[in-house]
C-alpha cells in the first residue's frame, strides 16, 4: 500500500469513528445520576449480600473511591501511552456498548486497601455523597487511571456503568 492510499484509509477510519461517537452522543440520554442516587438510597433499606469476592461494604467503598478520584486525582495512573491507546479504546468500546466489563475484585491502583467489614449502609451513603459532589463539581476533572482524559459526560457514563457492573454481584 502506498503512502497516499494509507492516508486515505486512515482518514476514512477516523471519520467512521468520529461519526460513531457523534451518533452515539446524539441518541444517548443524558446520564441519570439522580436515578442512580434514588436506586442506591432504596438499597439502604435492604439487607444486602455480595455474590463475588468483595463484601457489599467493599464494593460500595470502591465505587465511591472511583467517583472521588475523578475529581481529586487517582493515586496511580497507567502510562500515557496506555491511557491514550488501549485505555481510550476500552472506554470507547464500553461507552458504545453502554456497559463495561472488568475484574470486580481488582482495586483501583494505589488506592488504600478496603477492609472487608464495615457498614454497607454507610458505604452506600458515601457513594450517594460522591455522586452528588460529582454532579455539582465545576473544577477540572482528573485523568482516569486507565481511560485518560474524560469529559464530564464521559465520566458520568463511566461512573454509572461502573455502578451497574458492580451491582451484578449485589443482591437483597
Amino acid at each position: 500500500m502506498n503512502r497516499r492510499q494509507f492516508t486515505i484509509n486512515s482518514l476514512a477510519v477516523s471519520g467512521v469513528i468520529v461519526a460513531g461517537v457523534a451518533l452515539r452522543r446524539a441518541t444517548m440520554d443524558h446520564p441519570a445520576i439522580q436515578a442512580a442516587i434514588d436506586q442506591l438510597a432504596a438499597l439502604r433499606q435492604m439487607p444486602l449480600r455480595g455474590s463475588g469476592t468483595w463484601t457489599p461494604y467493599q464494593v460500595f467503598t470502591h465505587i465511591a473511591q472511583s467517583i472521588d478520584y475523578s475529581m481529586t486525582g487517582y493515586p496511580e495512573l497507567k502510562s500515557p501511552l496506555f491511557r491514550n491507546t488501549a485505555g481510550r479504546a476500552a472506554f470507547f468500546a464500553f461507552s458504545t456498548a453502554g456497559a463495561m466489563r472488568h475484574n470486580l475484585a481488582e482495586p483501583i491502583p494505589g488506592a488504600p486497601t478496603i477492609a472487608p467489614t464495615g457498614s454497607a449502609v454507610n458505604a452506600i451513603g458515601r457513594v450517594i455523597s460522591s455522586l452528588k459532589a460529582f454532579a455539582d463539581y465545576r473544577g477540572p476533572l482528573q485523568p482516569h487511571f486507565a481511560y485518560g482524559d474524560l469529559s464530564k459526560e464521559e465520566y458520568a457514563d463511566a461512573h454509572l456503568m461502573h455502578i451497574r457492573t458492580h451491582m451484578q454481584e449485589i443482591s437483597a
